[in-house]
C-alpha cells in the first residue's frame, strides 16, 4: 500500500486561480488481531483499530502490544502477519503458548484515531500501563549543542513529509547523537509505536542510553510509551501538556520541549543536560 495519494486541488494565490497536482499523506484503519491460548482453548480477539499511514504494520502492532502491556518482550510473539494476503488492513499477532503464563487481553476494543492515542480511555489510571523495565540509575549526560543538532537530523529522513507535509515523525538517537531509528505517521502515537517495535525486534529494549525525538507536540500517551521502552530524554519541537510534564517528572525523565534553533525549554531532568 502506498503513502501518498494523487489530489487534484485548486491553488489559491491572491486573485489568481490554478488546477494543481498535490500529494495527500495515506490514512487507513489497521486492525490488530491477537490470536492466543486461554487455558487449552484457541482465542483470536480484536484488541485495536488504529488509523495508520500504511508502512511498518509488523512494527506497530508489536510496539502498540508492548506499550500497552499485553506483551512484556519480544519472545512473547511467535509470529505476525497480516491476517489476509490481499487485506493489508488486518494484522495477526500469534502469542506463545507456554503452561502457566497468562496475557491479560483487553476486554475492550481500543479505537485510536490519528489525532488521538487514548481516546476512549475512561480515566488516567486506565492508561498508566505498569511498565516491566527495571529501574537504574543512569549516568547520561548530553551537551546542549548536541541537542540543537537533532531536528535537523531527523528532518533529513522524512521522505513522505516532504511531499505531503501530512506526517509526524519520531527518532532514536545514541548519547552521541547518532541517528539510529526513524519513523513517520499520520499519527503521532503511531510513530512512537513502530519505531519501539522496530527497537524490540532488533533487540534493543530497554533503551535507557537513548533520547527520543518528536516531530511536534508531547502528549501523556508518548510519555508513556517511552516510559515503557526505557528511554530517559525525550525531546520535541512543540509543547508538552501538562499531564505529560508530570509524568516526566514521576518517571525521572528528562523532558525537552519547544526545541527550535537553539534554544529549548526544559520541563523535568534538568541535570542530564550539559551547558
Amino acid at each position: 500500500m502506498s503513502q501518498t495519494a494523487r489530489s487534484t486541488i485548486k491553488k489559491i494565490n491572491g486573485q489568481q486561480c490554478v488546477d494543481a497536482d498535490d500529494l495527500l499523506a495515506v490514512e487507513e484503519p489497521l486492525e490488530i488481531r491477537l490470536t492466543y491460548y486461554s487455558g487449552k482453548v484457541l482465542q483470536q480477539k480484536s484488541v485495536s483499530v488504529t488509523m495508520r499511514t500504511p508502512g511498518n504494520d509488523e512494527e506497530l502492532a508489536i510496539g502498540f502490544l508492548y506499550t500497552e502491556g499485553i506483551i512484556s518482550s519480544i519472545s512473547d510473539v511467535t509470529n505476525v502477519a497480516y491476517c489476509k494476503p490481499d487485506n493489508k488492513n488486518i494484522i495477526c499477532v500469534t502469542l506463545v503458548d507456554i503452561p502457566g503464563k497468562e496475557f491479560v487481553i483487553p476486554e475492550r476494543n481500543f479505537y485510536t484515531t490519528s489525532s488521538c492515542g487514548v481516546c476512549g480511555k475512561a480515566s488516567i489510571e486506565a492508561v498508566k500501563t505498569v511498565c516491566s523495565i527495571e529501574e537504574t540509575f543512569d549516568w547520561i549526560r548530553i551537551p546542549a549543542s548536541m541537542i540543537y543538532e537533532l531536528p535537523g537530523k531527523l528532518r533529513s529522513t522524512q521522505d513522505v513529509f516532504e511531499h505531503t507535509g501530512g506526517l509526524h515523525a519520531c527518532a532514536l538517537f545514541d548519547t552521541k547523537g547518532n541517528l539510529l531509528l526513524s519513523r513517520e505517521d499520520v499519527g503521532r502515537h503511531n510513530a512512537v509505536d513502530k519505531l519501539i517495535g522496530t527497537a524490540l525486534r532488533a533487540g534493543m529494549v530497554p533503551l535507557r542510553d537513548h533520547i527520543l525525538l518528536l516531530s511536534g507536540r508531547i502528549s501523556f500517551e508518548l510519555v508513556q510509551k517511552a516510559v515503557m521502552a526505557g528511554i530517559k530524554i525525550v525531546a520535541a519541537v512543540g509543547a508538552p501538556s501538562s499531564l505529560a510534564a508530570e509524568m516526566a517528572e514521576e518517571q525521572g525523565m528528562t523532558l525537552i520541549g519547544f526545541l527550535r534553533g537553539e534554544r529549548f525549554n526544559i520541563y523535568s531532568g534538568a541535570e542530564r543536560i550539559l551547558m
